[in-house]
């Protein structure tokens, strides 16, 4: 088998965004936003056909997978971070809440769970266990924005403080690659807002 053969190239797609009022910790039946026929178009365009592909088990990620008219296969690994108590309220709303649990997340959210959650630090060692388990070839992951600023931190080496940084946005796509015995960062954070041109055809003359 080929050095190429072996790679594992990976298609990381945040869901579309979320139905409702912004700046909420969503919940596992939280409905996607699929009115954007071109950008979802756009973006079909420009994965990888035939290529296998995984989801989250939340609905917003499984409901985008088949509106990009893929067949996921749900993988635990793959979930957004669990917020526990806070599943379902707003971050304005609880920061004005007075709870020190709150403001006590906020001064390390890496390492620090919500009541009841987990911490990002523990969602990082979950998506590494999902990563793992693609096989070689193409793959595409349909997930969050926290799984895909994991799978950076685990590419990349990158402490998790400072894989929080990343932006992720709705519909985008993070490219990396597994190799053999190192990762490769491809892309981050790349939106399709129109469907890529063809290649220009080239005639017998040179001219095109």
């Amino acid at each position: 088998m080929g050095v190429a053969e072996r790679e594992t190239r990976i298609w990381l797609v945040r869901h579309a965004p979320v139905q409702g009022p912004r700046g909420v910790i969503h919940a596992h039946d939280a409905l996607a936003d699929l009115s954007d026929e071109a950008a979802l178009a756009a973006l079909r365009s420009a994965l990888p056909p035939g290529a296998a592909a995984w989801c989250s088990p939340a609905r917003r990620t499984r409901d985008t997978a088949r509106a990009l008219g893929l067949d996921a296969t749900p993988l635990d690994d793959f979930r957004e971070q669990e917020f526990g108590a806070w599943t379902g309220l707003r971050h304005d709303d609880l920061a004005v809440s007075g709870d020190p649990a709150y403001a006590a997340f906020w001064s390390a959210p890496a390492s620090n769970a919500p009541p009841g959650g987990e911490s990002f630090a523990e969602q990082i060692r979950r998506a590494a266990d999902g990563l793992a388990r693609l096989p070689a070839g193409d793959a595409i992951v349909v997930a969050h924005s926290g799984t895909v600023r994991a799978a950076l931190a685990v590419a990349l080496d990158m402490a998790a403080e400072a894989a929080l940084r990343f932006v992720v946005d709705p519909l985008s796509v993070t490219r990396i690659d597994r190799l053999a015995t190192a990762w490769r960062v491809i892309a981050v954070n790349q939106l399709y807002l129109t469907a890529p041109e063809p290649p220009p055809t080239v005639c017998g003359d040179g001219s095109r």
